[in-house]
């Protein structure tokens, strides 16, 4: 795509991101020596760790859909299944899975299997990781480590900590998930409010970090050499985990599809309401935050030889409103700020104008990639096109198309 930028021609070439079934991407017949990943600085080569990585990440079926013909259903912790089908039971009160023996609900759920050389019932991948002892789920994951830190004082190293290897309860992913999410929500408010006589709660923002926390857990590569850690700081929140985000961090942030890492594990969250199957899970943090008026939050991908692959999910806890004052305190320096976020916003303006004149059909999503912006980003600068009557839209859909209006 060509389009004109002042009196400069900008040639644009758009490469997409490889789909999972197609990674890794490789030259010369060389799977392992021949594999590049480019990280916005330019090419490296993957290391043997990340070509395995795509390669799990390939197939159809995720990892943790195996079955463990190994493991017993002795091997499971039954307190921790208990808990679980409660609240199973609570969000299907009429579901037909309440009458099933715990085995049988366990098969339905994804975390066992029928289908085994020997005729019985053996657990799952998953069912090892939601509901095993972590002493055995490390047998098949021997990098499985889960770690919360909470540190509200500076002066102490945490104030409050849990990971799976302190032996003071279960260790597995669900029990993990339930502690730490009640620990990330003790102080939010909620006021007062009713629904069909029962008072509601939690709020958007509990829903919110619950899904966040589901989220990293569901899509952690267990096999990686890295711990998911979650941390508890006065003004944010940080939710840390091995591997990079299967369908890119642009498409995450649009939403609208779903690729969850581990598929059965998804279903088990998703099966007590949590975890979106429409891919709107992160863009609905985003629109629960804007609606808080907190600070944006921040996603960050991780990769290269040197770093272990990750995703980081960033949810500040400061207002909006409680940050203006340290603008004030800084006036000179925030000037310097403000002046070179007006002129980066207005040459974003620009640059969204030129590629509509080029091709007045074209879609937000194709201008975020083309300009190198955010959803929000582009929708800004249209909206600002369109105040400034510099554009219009012939048909408010999408076979509509931008009318250039002329001086």
């Amino acid at each position: 795509v060509d389009y004109q930028v002042g009196e400069d021609l900008v040639l644009v070439i758009y490469v997409p991101r490889a789909t999972r079934e197609v990674r890794p991407v490789y030259i010369n017949d060389n799977l392992m020596g021949g594999t590049f990943k480019r990280n916005w600085e330019g090419d490296y080569h993957c290391t043997p760790r990340e070509v395995k990585a795509m390669l799990r990440d390939q197939a159809e079926e995720s990892p943790d859909m195996k079955v463990l013909e190994d493991q017993e259903m002795e091997d499971l912790d039954y307190d921790s299944i208990k808990i679980y089908r409660s609240t199973y039971n609570a969000y299907h009160p009429s579901g037909a899975w309440q009458k099933l023996s715990d085995d049988e609900f366990l098969v339905k759920l994804g975390a066992a299997s029928k289908k085994t050389r020997d005729g019985k019932i053996h657990p799952t991948a998953a069912g090892l990781l939601m509901f095993g002892q972590e002493y055995l789920i490390m047998t098949e994951f021997p990098e499985y480590f889960l770690d919360f830190r909470e540190k509200l004082d500076p002066n102490i190293r945490w104030t409050d900590r849990v990971q799976t290897q302190s032996g003071d309860f279960s260790g597995n992913v669900y029990d993990f998930y339930r502690i730490v999410y009640r620990k990330l929500v003790t102080d939010f408010k909620v006021p007062f409010q009713l629904k069909d006589g029962v008072r509601v709660e939690e709020t958007p923002k509990h829903k919110a970090v619950r899904e966040a926390l589901a989220n990293a857990l569901v899509n952690t590569d267990y096999f990686q050499s890295w711990s998911v850690v979650i941390e508890h700081y006065p003004d944010k929140i940080v939710m840390a985990n091995p591997g990079t985000i299967i369908p890119g961090k642009e498409q995450m942030l649009r939403g609208g599809i779903s690729q969850p890492r581990n598929k059965v594990l998804f279903k088990m969250f998703n099966m007590i309401g949590v975890g979106e199957h429409a891919g709107s899970g992160v863009p609905d943090i985003f629109d629960v935050w804007e609606t808080e008026g907190l600070l944006e939050p921040t996603i960050e991908e991780q990769f290269g030889a040197k770093v272990p692959d990750r995703t980081i999910l960033t949810l500040p806890l400061t207002s909006k409103e409680q940050v203006s004052p340290l603008f004030e305190k800084g006036a000179k320096k925030g000037a310097k700020t403000g002046a070179k976020k007006s002129e980066e916003v207005a040459e974003r303006v620009e640059k969204v104008y030129a590629a509509i004149c080029n091709n007045p059909y074209v879609k937000n999503s194709e201008l975020e990639v083309l300009v190198g912006a955010s959803k929000r980003q582009i929708e800004n600068a249209v909206k600002s096109l369109r105040d400034d009557g510099r554009i219009h839209r012939e048909d408010n859909n999408r076979k509509g198309k931008w009318i250039i209006n002329q001086e």
